[in-house]
């Protein structure tokens, strides 16, 4: 191939590229009134920068070929800074290690862009082998805090055992999102570590942190639900007094585990938290979303739980890397009330929905509970059906 064929090839990745990244996002015709989706993925792989992908030299890729490939863009922290909707997004390469990077949108919605460069991140003395799913929290403190996943090989896994893995709290902090100072990781004696997540804040002169302990990287063992702790310094980060606040429960959307998504938003009449849980099927696991409410005086006490999920993979939301998975670690909070819930759909792709913080604590506070058995779902279900028949009768 000459140089000639190689920039026509060049120009309509381009080409294609600004078509993508230019595309309009549009709110779903009716929804369920607790939220809305948008009918198109706000990241996909194909939103990544050609840049960090294709080597533009037509002599050194004469064929134009992908150099570096990205597999998946999913499971990204929020926050809303400098009047934009930024995302720090885990970035997968087909090589299988992750990344953070920065996306930033004026709306929310669509017209996502990369920053420049992925994050540089620094490492402690125990290099990360593989990092993922961070969540942002502006704390009261004045910083930025990212709480991601550190993944590293277990070193007492048998010879031969390549696949045995540690999973640690790796923390960062940031006064603009560009520079980051890597702090050490959280010290734990409650297992392995996959989901922690910053209360924004301090209880009592300390910094709170919901975790989800388990005994293995894969399996919780022992461990699960979510739990709540308490750090003195963040400069020397020792969870104390760290006890579950939101359990497994036996045939429940979070039998088999559970652990939080972003860090809970305020509201007047309690703590909204959005988590996703766990359950086995014949087909693998399935994550959904569900919510909760803690109380404002007491941060460990939850108030309500709707019955079942929040939010479930719908669509072609069930087809990815790892099929029929919905995961969310970031949601903004706009001082109009409006809610941006960020979500990743089968650990492949990022989307967006809206609501409001309005409708969300409605849908928090008078949703029916999980009674636990089939007999008592029929039981409020019957109790709806009377009540609407002496309401209307047009239906």
């Amino acid at each position: 191939m000459n140089n000639q064929l190689a920039e026509h090839r060049l120009n309509k990745l381009k080409k294609a590229f600004k078509d993508l990244s230019e595309k309009a996002n549009e709110k779903e015709k009716l929804s369920n009134g607790v939220f809305e989706r948008y009918n198109n993925p706000i990241l996909t792989k194909d939103h990544i920068p050609l840049p960090w992908r294709y080597d533009f030299d037509t002599q050194s890729n004469p064929f134009m070929m992908e150099r570096i490939g990205v597999n998946a863009v999913f499971n990204s922290g929020a926050i809303k800074w400098n009047h934009k909707y930024i995302l720090a997004v885990r970035v997968e390469g087909y090589d299988r290690k992750s990344y953070f990077s920065i996306a930033e949108s004026d709306n929310g919605i669509d017209h996502f862009k990369f920053w420049d460069q992925p994050i540089t991140l620094p490492q402690t003395e125990n290099p990360d082998i593989n990092v993922y799913d961070m969540r942002l929290t502006l704390h009261e403190d004045g910083w930025i805090y990212g709480i991601f996943c550190t993944e590293r090989k277990d070193p007492t896994a048998p010879a031969g055992d390549t696949s045995s893995a540690i999973a640690g709290a790796g923390i960062v902090r940031t006064k603009d999102l560009l520079s980051w100072e890597r702090l050490p990781d959280l010290i734990s004696n409650a297992g392995q570590q996959r989901n922690v997540v910053m209360h924004p804040e301090f209880v009592k002169g300390k910094y709170a942190l919901y975790t989800r302990p388990q005994d293995g990287f894969i399996n919780v063992g022992q461990g699960g639900g979510i739990g709540l702790g308490y750090v003195t310094s963040m400069e020397n980060p020792i969870i104390e007094n760290e006890r579950i606040i939101n359990n497994k429960h036996y045939h429940t959307v979070y039998e088999l585990k559970n652990g939080l998504g972003p860090a809970p938003i305020k509201t007047k009449d309690g703590w909204l938290h959005l988590a996703h849980g766990v359950r086995n099927t014949a087909a693998g696991l399935r994550y959904t979303l569900y919510m909760f409410m803690t109380s404002l005086d007491d941060i460990s006490k939850v108030t309500h739980v709707p019955g079942g999920y929040f939010m479930a993979p719908e669509n072609e939301e069930r087809v990815g890397d790892v099929s029929n998975v919905l995961f969310s670690n970031g949601w903004i909070q706009d001082d109009d009330g409006a809610v941006y819930i960020y979500y990743a759909s089968s650990d492949t792709r990022m989307h967006v929905a809206t609501s409001s913080i309005d409708r969300l604590v409605d849908y928090v506070k008078n949703t029916p509970a999980d009674n636990f058995k089939s007999g008592a779902s029929v039981k409020v279900i019957n109790q709806l059906i009377l009540k609407n028949s002496k309401v209307t009768s047009d239906l």
